[in-house]
């Protein structure tokens, strides 16, 4: 049995996607260590522990944030075996 190449149409579809998830997963990544990063100042001023908690909760934001690029280049692996290009 022979398959098929792609067609030009799906194929710049899963590149735009593939585009996409580059341009976003720094973002996430960098979103969740600031976030966390805040909170953990507004926590430090609140309970006057400067800079432990800014820099755990900063931490656990980077790692939310990893942790989030896993699943969505987890499921975007799912979706690409299917032949789907979005998710």
């Amino acid at each position: 049995m022979s398959s098929q190449p792609p067609s030009p149409r799906k194929r710049n579809t899963a590149l735009a996607y593939q585009a996409a998830m580059a341009m976003e997963l720094p973002f996430i990544i960098v979103g969740g260590a600031l976030a966390g990063g805040f909170i953990g100042y507004l926590l430090d001023r609140w309970l006057h522990t400067t800079p432990f908690l800014m820099l755990v909760v900063g931490a656990l934001g980077f790692g939310a944030g990893m942790w989030d690029i896993l699943k969505r280049l987890s499921r975007a692996d799912k979706n690409q075996g299917k032949g789907d290009a979005g998710g």
